[in-house]
């Protein structure tokens, strides 16, 4: 039997997929058990319940699995890289049933420098599914830390990080701007004004802002049941705002979400405050973006690609 299964191994989560030997998407399966909450016993244990009753195929991991806190380090690899140079460079290590566990190399942009695990392959499969990207577009991957990334001739060729997730929560949580003592509700008028006051901030950029939410508050201009809204947008709008002025995502270049719906949702709805419109996010990137790896590697053959050589 051919076919592939893949793994999305985050910090929070384990995704596993099974493809067929024609690169079909079969089943998906999903688990709480990123490397930070693994089962007993560990990333064997992990990895043999969420496969179970799957047959012996070519295994291929990408995410934190890899990372120095993860199953095995693997090392990255500068900026620009192709699905050529990162399918050839994947390690391997041995798992407890005698069979192999391959992983991906992370991404490192040294003129961040700047570094990701797990998105390469996201973005690898967003090219393979939309190829008129390829060419030259810049990716949005929304999460705890946010990438923009640009491609070029099939080729990532740089990226840069924004830890609007992460910040989101620390402000929230532990900040005076979170303490209202109200349950959050979802407002879409607070998130807008959310978004223009980071948008309108200038030079001096959304922390100049980041007060005006408990000031707001405090006038009564804002619901403390709005807080978080407004908070999400004014994060959010700076992304936006600071990945504009550096150079990301020019109004020439096509922009293109990638990650969850829900998630990618808040983001168009903050760019049409910046009079962009991006498209529905590409589902499924870190999956079919192993399937391709997996064939740069000689895990498994693409009969497609094999089809059209013929």
């Amino acid at each position: 039997m051919s076919g592939l299964i893949a793994l999305d191994w985050g910090t929070s989560s384990l995704r596993a997929f099974r493809f067929d030997g024609e690169g079909r998407l079969e089943e998906t399966r999903a688990r709480p058990w990123g490397i930070r909450h693994l089962p007993e016993g560990g990333y064997d244990a992990a990895l043999a319940e969420i496969t179970g009753g799957w047959p012996v195929l070519p295994r291929l991991a990408c995410g934190m699995v890899g990372s120095r806190n993860g199953w095995r380090e693997m090392p990255y690899l500068d900026t620009p890289a192709n699905a050529a140079q990162l399918g050839g460079a994947l390690g391997s290590l041995r798992a407890a049933d005698g069979l192999d566990v391959h992983l991906v190399p992370g991404l490192r942009d040294p003129f961040g420098p700047d570094v990701m695990r797990g998105e390469e392959t996201q973005l690898i499969g967003a090219m393979a599914l939309r190829p008129s990207l390829a060419e030259a577009a810049t990716f949005i991957l929304p999460g705890t830390h946010s990438k923009w990334a640009e491609v070029r001739d099939g080729a990532v060729a740089g990226f840069r990080t924004l830890m609007t997730g992460e910040l989101f929560a620390v402000l929230r949580q532990h900040s005076i701007l979170g303490a209202t003592g109200a349950e959050a509700v979802n407002d879409a008028e607070a998130f807008a004004r959310g978004v223009a006051s980071a948008r309108d901030s200038g030079a001096a950029g959304a922390l100049s802002r980041l007060f005006s939410t408990r000031a707001l508050m405090l006038d009564g201009a804002l619901a403390p049941a709005s807080v978080p809204d407004y908070l999400s947008g004014l994060l959010i709008g700076e992304e936006f705002r600071a990945a504009l002025a550096g150079g990301l995502g020019g109004r020439d270049t096509p922009l293109q979400p990638i990650g969850d719906a829900a998630l990618c949702e808040r983001y168009r709805r903050a760019a049409v405050l910046f009079d962009i419109e991006l498209p529905p996010p590409i589902a499924d990137a870190a999956a079919h973006g192993l399937w391709r790896l997996a064939t740069q590697a000689g895990l498994v053959h693409d009969a497609f690609q094999e089809s059209r050589a013929c």
